[in-house]
């Protein structure tokens, strides 16, 4: 039996109880660099044990109905998306039900939305709409484990809102 899941429009309030929301929404909370620039400031909080750093991820694109069956987690570090591209990906979360996954969230981003997922939140994969499928990532960047993978026993599938 296949499980579906509606994927919604990503919103901070919706998206509270997994992590940030990181957008340039409203009014710059500082006018910068001699008047030409509006910062958006502390839109999203790491939150790492050891060394946090930046790299670059490539992911292939997908579409809608999205079948998936593994989510994982990163006990010692949040994980922030920031897409290098004005497309949107989708985001699937799901919460905590006694050390398993509970049954997942999906939410689409807007063009120019990222996300930073807390430490030990369940989620999916990166998975963008549309190519190049190019993200700039926030986390641990430590040696040692820090991830968890979980399989469902019945695959989800995520449809369009």
């Amino acid at each position: 039996m296949t499980r579906r899941i509606v994927a919604r429009p990503l919103t901070a309030a919706a998206f509270a109880p997994f992590g940030q929301v990181i957008e340039a929404a409203g009014a710059p909370d500082r006018i910068i660099n001699a008047g030409r620039c509006g910062r958006f400031h502390d839109r999203g909080t790491p939150d790492v044990e050891g060394r946090t750093g930046i790299s670059v991820f490539r992911s292939e694109s997908v579409e809608l109905p999205y079948s998936f069956e593994l989510v994982e987690r990163h006990p010692l570090g949040s994980q922030a998306f920031l897409p290098m591209a004005l497309a949107p990906f989708l985001v699937v979360v799901a919460p905590d039900a006694g050390g398993r996954p509970g049954a997942p969230l999906a939410f689409v981003t807007a063009p120019g939305q990222g996300i930073n997922i807390g430490r030990n939140v369940w989620h999916g994969v990166l998975t963008p709409l549309a190519d190049p499928g190019l993200f700039a990532v926030v986390d641990r960047c430590d040696d040692g484990p820090n991830l968890e993978e979980y399989l469902y026993d019945e695959p989800w599938v995520v449809v369009a809102g």
